[in-house]
């Protein structure tokens, strides 16, 4: 497949997306980026082309609609999201826990700001909803289940919630304020935390009758 033939002129050369699978993840690359830097509501065929290097024609004829561009982006940056997350790839202890986290940002920032432009945007579209609600399931399922593994129990879900809470507000930080030194010391802060509950309560009294018998 050849983009449409556009008049000659001034313009720079644009790049050619001549396979329809990879040509498709390029525009909603593409797309992701746009996002990251505008918001949804600069989500344009336009502005898509301009980010790819391609024609407009040829982002009309991927997706046909606006809203047809927006909801295969939000399932793009879903499923690219759940393959680079950073949770679930540790090796089951404190020490480990969350590792890769200050790399994520460096090398997806787009993705990362993508998400947050669709939390705020999904309070104002509310059929954004259940793609992100599956994203964010997915991510609370896996600290719960990195937790578990960590502490060797069942955790509950206000644990899980609050661990995933301090991972994503570092995200957040250093995607705005760049200062990956402090990702790495709250992390290690927070795996510190994590060490302290490895140790049952249940040892610390039984040695305290022990010592009182």
């Amino acid at each position: 497949m050849t983009d449409p033939v556009e008049p000659t002129g001034e313009r720079s050369p644009r790049k050619r997306v001549t396979n329809y699978g990879s040509g498709r993840a390029a525009l909603l690359d593409a797309a992701v980026r746009v996002v990251a830097r505008g918001g949804l509501r600069k989500l344009t065929y336009r502005a898509v082309a301009e980010e790819a290097g391609v024609t407009h024609g040829l982002v009309v004829h991927h997706f046909g609609s606006r809203d047809a561009l927006i909801e295969e982006a939000v399932d793009h940056a879903v499923r690219s999201s759940l393959k680079v997350n950073a949770l679930g790839t540790g090796g089951g202890t404190a020490d480990d826990f969350a590792a890769g986290l200050g790399d994520l940002v460096v090398t997806g920032p787009d993705l990362q700001a993508f998400q947050y432009e669709l939390l705020l945007e999904s309070r104002r579209r509310p059929e954004l909803m259940p793609q992100l609600r599956a994203l964010y399931e997915e991510y609370f399922a896996t600290a719960r289940r990195d937790l578990a593994r960590v502490l060797s129990r069942p955790v509950d879900r206000g644990l899980s919630r609050l661990v995933f809470a301090a991972l994503e507000g570092l995200v957040l930080h250093q995607l705005v304020f760049g200062e990956r030194e402090v990702t790495e010391e709250a992390l290690e802060e927070l795996r510190s935390l994590l060490r302290s509950l490895t140790s049952p309560a249940s040892d610390v009294s039984d040695t305290g009758d022990r010592t009182g018998s």
